[in-house]
């Protein structure tokens, strides 16, 4: 997934009809983030459906001050209806990440980074059926940080409903499911019941912060 200036995917009414859905993430950050009417944006060249290697659409990048917000399109029903859960679009979800800027080194490097991260978490949805709800964790194995250099302790993931809450779409719900970054040892915490997610996440925020030190 590539950096687009002219936020690929997003169509206009006039190029493809009813991007409700679309509409919908973007008026939810236009909220939490007036004025910034064009975020960065990562663009899908070829869709998924077409046999792209990218099974999110479009990811969006919102400017907090401190720290960048990641939004993803493509897990709900960006357009018409398509799934069968008359209550839910899609999925019934979209990641949001919010990653601090501090320690970040190249910062393009790192957007990138974790664009692609979150379209390796969205294509386990999309082949293998993988649910992601709030209050949950992701634990990957791996004993090296996720950021570029690999310097960092991060290494997994818990989640929480992020700010953004839960939308009404023409397509249904949709809830925002924040990634907030987690080292080994936390993660190992939480699943041998030493800490449940929320307490771990009273105790680290809700920002993935490449500089901080493990909490456990």
């Amino acid at each position: 997934m590539s950096r687009l200036e002219e936020r690929a995917g997003k169509s206009t009414p006039e190029e493809l009809p009813g991007p409700a859905g679309w509409n919908a993430i973007d008026a939810a950050f236009g909220r939490l983030y007036p004025g910034q009417d064009n975020p960065v944006h990562f663009g899908c060249l070829i869709p998924w459906r077409l046999g792209g290697p990218d099974p999110l659409q479009g990811v969006s990048v919102y400017d907090g001050g401190d720290y960048f917000h990641f939004v993803t399109y493509g897990l709900s029903d960006l357009y018409e209806k398509e799934g069968s859960d008359p209550e839910y679009s899609g999925y019934g979800l979209e990641f949001t990440l919010k990653l601090r800027k501090e320690g970040l080194g190249e910062e393009m490097p790192e957007l990138q980074c974790i664009v692609r991260i979150l379209n390796d978490l969205a294509r386990l949805t999309f082949e293998k059926g993988e649910q992601f709800f709030p209050d949950e964790y992701i634990y990957t194995g791996q004993e090296l940080g996720f950021d570029v250099n690999q310097r960092s302790r991060l290494t997994g993931f818990i989640t929480a409903l992020d700010e953004a809450g839960t939308i009404q779409t023409p397509n249904g719900k949709v809830d925002f499911v924040k990634l907030i970054g987690a080292s080994d040892a936390e993660l190992r915490a939480v699943m041998d019941k030493k800490l449940r997610v929320q307490e771990l996440a009273e105790r680290i925020g809700d920002l993935t912060d490449y500089t901080r030190e493990s909490v456990i």
